[in-house]
């Protein structure tokens, strides 16, 4: 017979095995698009690859959580990890890049329902003492899934194909699917509120214009062009509808009124500006290895290996520590160590040895997982179940957002950073007509061992110094958001978990 004991642990293995299927789907992705379009075509038309599963994943995560609040967490955990293998399943056997495209949106409805109801699933079954553990322990796996991602891609696809970065996902989520359906045995606390259609359409609507918006300006259109303008005037259109349903509403999608609540406020804005930095570490430091260094896709991703250990010791410490001390206290010293991290990455060259950027990613990294665990607790710390799903999506919501915002506005400061360093570099060399072999538009030559070979050693380092120097100019602008995220530490007030009977010993001494 199971206990109640082993159920608890087959239901925490099951949302283990979720988070990792869906957090690690866009990266390991982004790994293998190459190659996918390589053999599928369709290179203009790439970028709604992803643009469709995250654009599909932000839009759900608020709408899931409202609805797990009003008819329950499992069925629509259950509902998102069965859209998730179906749209994986259709994303392996595709056959162009629009089938893809519109396959990963399946996928990302599916992957909108997951990360957000685990974690408020793992606060409803636990009590205080072991919820901290627990949510470290998820957190943990989001974290390392971010890095881990790259790496299966990079080996999957070029060991196996690329298909099977989608059907792997298959095996994982029925094995999810059955500890979920077979142990998770869910109260019916839940009471059943009226669906609020107009905040869900809008909200949709918004967030599919932005995100198209911010994918597109500036690569595919200019961003004075009459399809951008389009796109953000939708997104300002629908976004203002949505708060005006929202205010009339009677069951809001997200409750503004919890942004009334110090740590709850101060809990998402974090989720903002650390998903906003993160997203850049998890893009530049690969690039820095394989483009600066000269290693191979393979050596890129390993080099991430000691941020996915700092950021797993971190979340885990936070985690731990939730019921010792404040969030304020657990977040400051993420925020330092944050900052610490991303100041030492900024100080990088061509010269620095790969131990020091080792330890400089494993400061950073530790800074970063602790919220991994400490932000989601926080958002629901103190509320009562029917609100837990809608805060916790929402701080799931705001830090994809940081990490959509984050690769747009980073993406294009490193990119037109590049390009003026190289027009600096080679300014008069060898007369007005001399041009640089490598641009901000043809640098994949500097990841490519046979193309790199064929430029001068004198070029060459010109050309690696102006990308060093691009990627930490844009390191030392991410120190803004994180000293604005230090600001937002301090409004968390004196909150902090309470084990049960620590509970019992404030009710006794009032």
């Amino acid at each position: 017979m199971v206990t109640s004991d082993q159920k608890q642990k087959y239901i925490v293995a099951g949302l283990l095995l979720g988070i990792l299927m869906a957090a690690m789907d866009n990266t390991i992705v982004a790994t293998a698009m190459g190659t996918i379009v390589s053999d599928l075509g369709g290179y203009d038309k790439f970028i709604w690859v992803t643009s469709a599963y995250m654009a599909a994943t932000m839009a759900g995560m608020p709408i899931f959580g409202k609805l797990s609040d009003m008819y329950g967490r499992k069925r629509f955990y259950v509902f998102g990890l069965a859209v998730f293998l179906i749209g994986s399943a259709l994303c392996g056997i595709s056959h162009n890049i629009i089938q893809l495209s519109i396959f990963r949106a399946i996928q990302g409805i599916g992957g909108g329902a997951l990360m957000p109801i685990a974690f408020t699933i793992v606060f409803d079954i636990f009590p205080p003492e072991r919820r901290g553990k627990m949510t470290g322990l998820l957190g943990a796996v989001f974290g390392a899934s971010s890095v881990l991602g790259p790496l299966l891609g990079a080996y999957i696809t070029e060991y196996i194909t690329w298909h099977w970065i989608f059907y792997v996902n298959v095996p994982i989520g029925l094995l999810s699917l059955f500890f979920i359906v077979r142990y998770y045995k869910e109260s019916k606390e839940h009471k059943e509120q009226k669906i609020d259609w107009g905040g869900a359409i809008t909200l949709v609507i918004s967030v599919v214009s932005l995100m198209f918006a911010l994918e597109l300006g500036g690569k595919k259109y200019q961003w004075d062009s009459i399809q951008i303008t389009g796109l953000l005037s939708s997104f300002l259109i629908f976004i203002l509808l949505f708060f005006l349903f929202e205010r009339r509403a009677k069951d809001p999608i997200i409750s503004f009124w919890l942004f009334k609540k110090r740590l709850f406020a101060a809990s998402q804005v974090l989720a903002l500006f650390y998903g906003a930095t993160f997203i850049i570490l998890t893009v530049f430091i690969p690039i820095f290895v394989q483009g600066v260094y000269g290693g191979s896709a393979t050596s890129a991703g390993f080099i991430l290996t000691p941020m996915m250990l700092g950021s797993v010791a971190g979340s885990a410490g936070g985690g731990i520590f939730q019921t010792k001390t404040t969030f304020r206290n657990l977040m400051f010293v993420s925020v330092v160590s944050y900052f610490a991290g991303m100041f030492l990455l900024s100080t990088l060259t061509p010269d620095t040895s790969r131990f020091l950027l080792t330890i400089y990613m494993i400061i950073v990294g530790f800074g970063m997982g602790f919220s991994f665990s400490l932000l989601p607790t926080a958002s629901i710390h103190n509320l009562e179940p029917r609100y837990r799903g809608s805060a916790n999506s929402t701080n799931s919501f705001l830090r994809s957002l940081g990490m959509t915002l984050g690769i747009t506005i980073f993406g294009s400061i490193q990119n037109n950073a590049f390009t003026d360093k190289l027009k600096d570099a080679f300014k008069g060399m060898k007369g007005a007509g001399f041009q640089s072999p490598v641009n901000g538009e043809n640098a994949q030559t500097l990841f490519q061992s046979s193309e790199r070979a064929k430029i001068p050693s004198v070029i060459l380092d010109k050309i690696l110094q102006a990308m060093s120097d691009s990627i930490t100019f844009t390191f030392t602008l991410a120190l803004i958001p994180i000293g604005l995220a230090a600001i937002a530490v301090f409004f968390m007030g004196k909150a902090r978990v309470k084990s049960a009977s620590l509970e019992e010993k404030t009710k006794k001494s009032v």
